[in-house]
């Protein structure tokens, strides 16, 4: 794990007393601000760019890889400033003069061979990926188009389990959500941290590694005090994320477990439900 000085990530620089004042605002992306089909509002982008000119670090927190991350960010304005990629094992400095537009500062990886052994056991048909960063993914097999980001490369079976991994997913269609947290509860699997998908799928990244534990580090690097810090999100892997926010917003369309981990609820992704939240910020 490396660390930057991620001070100046933040849009222009400001005083201390100024600083002192900032919030850190955490957003998720599928669900959150891009809807099905990756559509965007132009009410969302318009909200994030007045929190932003309001002086706050707006963060996009997500499961996603950086080379899926990135293109998104810069559609919603935000061309600078730090982003938490691969549910927290990537962290990168959005920077339009680096060559694809960002630097890794933060990447964390873990031995994903022992967990990939256990579950192959209980999923032998199963689909599976290490993440590529920067790439795509090595995979045991070819993923249905545009379900896992960048170049896929197929590798055999243990040279996969020998790759050093941010993010592994596991796609198993036939299994439910149910299914997969059945299964990990049977096998256990203490020397990683899963979050299971939108689709039946399940992600595994190093242990301890959350949405929440990349972006603690970074409130502590910004100075932020912890009750000034605001996570919108819908999804399972967005649960400790929720927790660990000073201010925790579900949307409207997350499911009841997402939502008693919130503070409070709001719109739903078609509502354009980061919208009333953003904008309290920038009033």
């Amino acid at each position: 794990m490396t660390h930057a000085d991620v001070s100046q990530a933040a849009a222009g620089a400001v005083p201390d007393a100024e600083a002192a004042a900032r919030r850190l605002v955490a957003i998720d992306v599928d669900g959150t601000v891009m809807g099905f089909g990756n559509t965007i509002s132009p009410a969302v982008v318009g909200a994030i760019a007045a929190v932003r000119a309001a002086g706050h670090h707006v963060v996009l927190a997500t499961g996603r890889s950086v080379i899926s991350a990135a293109p998104i960010a810069r559609r919603l304005g935000m061309t600078t400033g730090p982003a938490v990629c691969s549910n927290g094992a990537v962290s990168v400095t959005l920077d339009p003069a680096a060559e694809r537009g960002y630097r890794i500062t933060d990447m964390i990886t873990f031995d994903p061979g022992p967990a990939l052994r256990v579950i192959r056991e209980e999923l032998p048909d199963a689909a599976y990926a290490v993440e590529d960063v920067g790439r795509g993914f090595f995979v045991s097999k070819p993923f249905p188009p545009n379900e896992i980001e960048g170049v896929h490369t197929v590798v055999d079976w243990d040279y996969l389990c020998t790759l050093p991994a941010t993010r592994v997913v596991i796609r198993s269609p036939e299994h439910t959500e149910a299914d997969f947290h059945a299964m990990v509860e049977r096998i256990g699997l203490h020397e990683v941290s899963y979050s299971v998908g939108w689709i039946a799928w399940l992600d595994l990244n190093p242990k301890g590694v959350t949405k929440a534990s990349a972006l603690e580090d970074l409130r502590i690097r910004l100075g932020v005090d912890p009750a000034d810090t605001i996570a919108i999100g819908d999804g399972r892997n967005d649960l400790d994320m929720l927790r660990w926010a000073g201010r925790g917003v579900a949307m409207g369309n997350a499911d009841d477990v997402v939502r008693a981990a919130a503070d409070e609820v709001t719109g739903t992704i078609d509502e354009d439900g980061v919208v009333p939240i953003l904008r309290g910020l920038s009033d």
